[in-house]
């Protein structure tokens, strides 16, 4: 499969948000490089780069809390990815549903 031509960072990074495909919650948003996406759309389930531990995270490797890929998109600029995603369990590392469980307002 030929990609198409992203837009990546000087680090060679591109920000990912992650979607439930059913409900459409924003779950979380990571970071992918070349390789992690090649791995995501070959295995079906997200991989991403951490950039802390500066290396290759599958998400639910070890908590089972995968996420099924249902489509990647990207935006009219290419340097934005949005995964739908089937979760398989809570997206947030604190157990909440979505990282995006607190407001400012």
């Amino acid at each position: 499969m030929e990609l198409p031509e992203l837009a990546f960072d000087e680090r060679g990074l591109i920000p990912c948000i992650v979607q439930d495909a059913d409900t459409k919650d924003v779950l979380m948003m990571a970071w992918m490089n070349q390789e992690s996406l090649e791995l995501t759309l070959d295995r079906g389930e997200t991989v991403f780069w951490s950039r802390s531990r500066q290396e290759l995270w599958h998400k639910g490797a070890t908590s089972g809390n995968t996420q099924q890929l249902v489509d990647l998109r990207y935006d009219c600029d290419a340097d934005t990815l949005l995964a739908l995603v089937h979760p398989a369990g809570p997206a947030c590392h604190t157990g909440a549903p979505t990282c995006f469980y607190r407001s400012l307002t």
